[in-house]
Order: C-alpha cells, then structure tokens, then sequence
C-alpha cells in the first residue's frame, strides 16, 4: 500500500511538470517576439526558425498544448482522487479536488505563465523543440478536433478569420511602433520616421509640394543677364523655365549646367542660350504618393519632378529632399532659411501662420490633428468651421482650442492653438 501510493504520489508530481510545461509552452510561443524571432532565425539561430514554423500553423500548436495539458490534469487529478479515496474514503474526493485544484492552478499554471511571460522569448526558444515533437506526435488528433471545432462553428453561422491581411498587419506594426518606449528625443524622432515610412503610401505628393506661389521660375524671355543673376541670387539649384504663362514650362534650368556654359563662352552672358540649356521637364499629377514618386525618383535618377493638377495646370513642385524630409524631419544646409510659421505664445499654446502643414505640426508635437480633409492648419480650420472666421472667434476641434488672429481678404493667415490640458511639448521649443 505505501509503495502503490509512493508510485501514485511520484506520477501525480510528474504530470504536474507536464502540465507546467504545456502551460509555460502556450505563453511564451504565443507572446514571443515575432520580429525578434524573424532577426534570430536570418542569423541562423535554429530554435528561432523552429519557434516562427509552429506560430505559423497556431491552430495545430494550440490544439497540441491543450491537448497535452488537458490529458495530463484530467490524469492527475484521477489519480489524486484514486489514492485519497483509499486513505480518507468518500471524503478524499473533496480533498483531492482542492489539493488538486490548488496544486494545478499555482504550480502548473501561474506559475510557469508568470515565468514565461516575464522571459517570452527566451522561454520559446528553450521548450520550442520539445513542442515540435509533440505537434508532430498529436497532429492526427489535433486535426481531426481542429476539423470538428470548425463543423461545429460553421453549424451556428461562425467563421474562422484567415490570416491577417495588408491592412491589419500594418496596424500591428504601427503599434508595434507606437510601443517604442522612451521620451529621449532619439527616441521619438525614431517613432517618428518609422510612422513616416508606413504613411509614405497614403500621402500625395500634392501635400507637401511646393507651391507655385513660392516657387522661383525663370521667365525664357528675358534677357540672359538677368536670367543668369537670378539663378545667382537664388538658393536653389533647380529652377523651372517658362515662355509667356508660367503654366507653360519648357524645361527645367540647372545651375551648374549654367555655369558651365557660361565659362564655355569665356564668361560672355550674351551669348548664352537658357533654352537650349534647359532639361526636358517632368511632369507628374498631383494626386502621386509618396511611395510611388520615391520609387520613381530612383528609377528615373531624377530629384526634380513637376506636380500639375487633372487639368495640366502647374500647382508647385517636388523634390527627392522633400520625400526624404518627410520621413527624417527637416534637412537644413547652409543655403536653407529657417522654417518659419510656429512660435510660442507667452500664455500658453501656440502662434501657427495659416500655411504650416498639418503633417508639420504632427510631427514635430507628436500630435493627431486629422490631415484627410485639408493639408493646412488654415484648411482644417475652414473644413471644420464650415465658415470664413472672423478674427478674434475661437473654435474648439479634436480637443484644440484654436484662435483667429489675422486674416487676409478671405485668407486665415495665423492662428493661436491651444492643445488638449496635459499634452506634453515635443521635441523641445518649436521653430520659430
């Protein structure tokens, strides 16, 4: 009798560790890294492989896990009952559903789930591949229950979700993103640049070109003396050519192409030619993401592009630097004047120019101003006011509080913007 019980008490501590192990096995295949398991396996770890082929067919790993720990706590607790039942009679049932209870609910599931949720992925990798073996030992059961679990949800109208598609994986990477922690500024400009790559697809070029108000162009009818100053006096290397309307480009003037022909001549401007000079332009619609337009700068070896609306009238211009500065913030160079239109007010919020970006704001105080409607803060203003606002009304939307200070004819030209109570300040002082 006391060896019998002795066997029975060493199979009962057993199939506690296996329970404990199937337990700890579901938690820390189910919460590992799947990024981190993808980097380990390209560098040849072979658990990591083993870890992202069993989270690729999770029904069958489940399946497997539950299988195995069910088998061995429905066993466990059979035989508590059996050896209690022949020590305490009737009342060793009660006693082996609580000890049982007590036992598997602390030992063989806290327990190990609390350990493998704290080390998900070293703990993968150290029971993936004693998992494998009992997938691959329980996969006609598991198939035959995975087949009837979904007969019988089938029966009452449910169907199982295939794997996740483009959009709702990229929804798991932006979290994934968005759970970057740290508040350094290396880190948030590193959330920042990686949203900004995500959006590169959804935004048009037509959102952060430049516009033809402030585009410098080069009229082809006059003189070549003043062409050649104005190239001189301009910060930019590329500057589009036109003949009678500016809507009628004809090429796009490069500075150096200039220079050197003006030293091909001996320095005579007289005799130089600005049409022959000029590249052919390129034109592209305005409706053109961003995506598309990067993958068509290096395609084409081209960094200047002209943006026309549907009716090939000329709206602005983009360049390869204003992708970029799309997704690293702004590059600055010695030629470039500092970004104006964003300053603090002294009680409090912000004094913002009406043409500053939405995208510009968002990304430099990590705020969620809506950019569907409009591209400018002006533009959300006039969307969500449904109105021409007179200076001095204020309109609270999205949880900002915003100010007309000035406006020009029909133009908001600068608004004062309060965010929400309690939004921390990003990225140090705004430009200003």
């Amino acid at each position: 009798m006391t060896t019998s019980m002795f066997l029975l008490g060493g199979a009962i501590f057993v199939l506690l560790v296996l329970s404990a192990f199937f337990s700890g096995s579901e938690t820390a295949l189910t919460a590992a890294s799947r990024p981190r398991m993808h980097a380990l396996a390209k560098q040849g770890d072979r658990r990591a492989g083993i870890v992202l082929a069993l989270r690729k067919r999770t029904e069958r790993l489940i399946g497997a896990i539950l299988l195995g720990n069910n088998l061995v706590n429905i066993l466990a607790s059979a035989l508590a009952t059996s050896m209690l039942l022949g020590v305490f009679g009737e009342a060793g049932v009660v006693y082996a559903t609580v000890a049982m209870t007590f036992l598997i609910l602390v030992f063989s599931e806290v327990l190990p789930k609390t350990w493998a949720m704290s080390h998900a992925d070293r703990a993968a990798l150290a029971l993936a591949p004693g998992v494998r073996i009992l997938v691959f030992v329980l996969a006609p059961v598991t198939h035959a229950i995975y087949l009837l679990a979904r007969f019988t949800l089938k029966l009452f109208g449910v169907e199982l979700g295939a794997e996740l598609g483009r959009a709702q994986a990229e929804e798991e990477l932006r979290g994934a993103i968005d759970l970057h922690e740290g508040l350094e500024p290396e880190s948030r400009h590193e959330r920042q640049m990686m949203r900004s790559i995500l959006d590169l697809d959804d935004v048009e070029v037509g959102e952060i070109m430049t516009h033809r108000r402030h585009v410098v162009m080069i009229d082809a009818g006059e003189k070549p003396e003043a062409i050649v100053d104005l190239v001189l006096a301009s910060q930019y290397t590329r500057m589009p050519l036109y003949r009678d309307d500016p809507d009628n480009v004809i090429g796009v003037i490069h500075a150096k192409e200039l220079l050197r022909e003006l030293r091909r001549h001996g320095g005579d401007v007289a005799q130089l030619n600005v049409a022959t000079l000029a590249g052919a332009p390129w034109f592209i619609p305005d409706t053109t993401s961003l995506l598309d337009q990067l993958q068509e700068f290096r395609r084409r070896r081209e960094h200047f592009a002209i943006v026309v609306d549907e009716y090939g009238a000329l709206m602005g211009i983009v360049t390869l630097e204003d992708i970029l500065e799309e997704i690293v913030g702004e590059i600055e160079d010695e030629h470039d004047h500092p970004v104006r239109g964003v300053r603090a007010h002294p009680e409090g919020g912000y004094v913002v120019d009406g043409t500053v970006t939405l995208r510009d704001l968002n990304r430099e105080f990590d705020w969620n101003l809506p950019d569907e409607e409009a591209s400018t803060i002006a533009g959300l203003v006039l969307h969500e006011a449904r109105l021409i606002p007179e200076r001095g009304q204020i309109f609270v939307f999205h949880g900002f509080r915003f100010e007309i200070l000035r406006r020009v004819r029909n133009q908001i030209t600068q608004i004062r913007i309060a965010p929400p109570p309690g939004t921390p300040r990003r990225r140090g002082q705004p430009r200003s």
